[in-house]
């Protein structure tokens, strides 16, 4: 009798539990989002294939954009000081 009535109150605290989580969420106090509320913090601009194992992507992190180089065996920084204004493929020929 005694393990039934433990398993009774496991069960009475877990349903406890999942309806507070239940009436948090519904008023907005708690949220399971990884994002921040201002939006992405990492999004893919642009991406160009130069063979089938590598490829040039534009990259914006935190507000910063970067372009970086990637192969079978690595990744690499190519250009960190690119400017903020400019449209994804006017930063791609503006190196060249």
């Amino acid at each position: 009798m005694e393990l039934a009535q433990q398993i009774v109150m496991v069960v009475v605290v877990f349903a406890l539990l999942g309806g507070l989580l239940w009436l948090l969420r519904r008023r907005g106090s708690v949220t399971f989002s990884a994002r921040k509320a201002g939006g992405r913090r990492l999004e893919v601009l642009e991406r160009i294939p130069l063979t089938p194992q590598h490829a040039l992507h534009l990259v914006r992190i935190s507000g910063k954009v970067v372009l970086i180089g990637t192969a079978p065996s690595a990744c690499t920084l190519l250009d960190q000081s690119i400017a903020e204004g400019l449209a994804p493929q006017e930063l791609l020929h503006n190196g060249q």
